[in-house]
């Protein structure tokens, strides 16, 4: 049960980045008390990551938590699957809203200054098998970003046609090499929901992988 009082009182959000080798961790309160760390990590992310979060979370406690984020992919396998799991744990055990947050929409907001209300926003990243991630957002005035393409595994010349097929402006947002910086993108955008008493339940948090592992 969500305890109305903790949209004003300056609990913190907590936000999860792990699709890729890097941890990436963001807590902040938005009344002036923030931490951010992004640790190198690489096959010791699974077993360091509660360590990790004990040790940016002091000295407050879970229970100063209002709600968890997450990247939830697409990216690595094992490193998405640990970090949906270590949020979806959290929503339950604490009794928050957990919001999964596209790695592609972190990117983008990561990387966009000042973004006009309604223009849409095509984010790429390259993976395995000469392919791509993709998606296309729309900036809403309240904050949330909305999906107008959903996030998808296309190839270049598939994603060079969705483009040209847009019928209104739009920006485009090529995925940076280290993506665990955008923590704090994943942390904004859910807090735009959270705002809005969008309440999402940690049952209905899935991973986005793209790609089949092997």
């Amino acid at each position: 049960m969500i305890d109305p009082s903790s949209l004003t009182n300056p609990k913190y959000g907590l936000a999860l980045h792990t699709t890729t080798p890097q941890l990436g961790i963001c807590l902040d309160n938005f009344a002036g008390d923030n931490r951010k760390q992004i640790w190198e990590l690489g096959r010791d992310l699974s077993s360091s990551l509660h360590s990790y979060l004990q040790e940016i979370l002091a000295p407050q406690t879970w229970q100063d938590l209002s709600f968890v984020a997450v990247a939830k992919g697409p990216g690595g396998f094992t490193g998405t699957r640990v970090g949906v799991v270590a949020a979806r744990t959290l929503g339950q055990q604490l009794e928050i809203p957990v919001y999964g947050i596209s790695t592609l929409a972190a990117i983008a907001h990561s990387q966009l200054k000042n973004p006009s209300v309604d223009s849409l926003v095509a984010v790429v990243m390259p993976t395995r098998r000469e392919q791509l991630f993709t998606a296309i957002y729309r900036v809403a005035a309240n904050g949330i970003w909305t999906e107008y393409q959903s996030d998808q595994t296309t190839t270049q010349p598939e994603w060079e046609q969705v483009l040209a097929n847009l019928e209104q402006p739009w920006q485009l947002i090529q995925a940076p090499t280290e993506l665990a910086y955008s923590v704090t993108s994943v942390l904004a955008l859910a807090r735009a929901q959270w705002q809005q008493q969008q309440f999402a339940q940690w049952q209905n948090l899935v991973p986005f992988y793209g790609q089949h592992p092997v």
